[in-house]
């Protein structure tokens, strides 16, 4: 073990022992249920550990969903078509920013988007 494992055992340890762990909600009860069982074996720990960490399957939808946009974006050649796409994908582009500023974290996604739309443009 390295010095901070034991340093860190050592105040959970110390912790325990002075009582701070009595009051924490749910204390004495079972853990709430978690059901996996859709998700293979061997990426439940990294599911749980990335859904404890804030990353929803909300989340990685909203990105397939706005990759696939932008994908039919790209093989679009109607115009009026593309515009209607365009508008979906700022809609969820909206939505995606929504959910992440209540999350705290911070996404520039639209103003690379604009851009990247318009070096597009240039090019073409």
């Amino acid at each position: 073990m390295d010095f901070f494992s034991i340093l860190s055992e050592d105040r959970i340890k110390k912790a325990y022992k002075d009582g701070e762990f009595d009051n924490l909600p749910g204390y004495g009860k079972p853990l709430p249920f978690d059901d996996l069982s859709s998700v293979p074996e061997n990426l439940r720990m990294a599911y749980r550990i990335m859904k404890n960490a804030g990353f929803t399957d909300e989340e990685n939808q909203m990105k397939k969903e706005m990759l696939t946009i932008e994908d039919l974006i790209k093989q679009c050649e109607d115009q009026e078509e593309k515009k209607v796409l365009h508008k979906k994908l700022n809609e969820k582009m909206i939505r995606f920013n929504s959910m992440m500023s209540k999350r705290r974290q911070n996404t520039n996604s639209s103003l690379f988007k604009n851009y990247e739309e318009k070096i597009n443009n240039k090019l073409f």
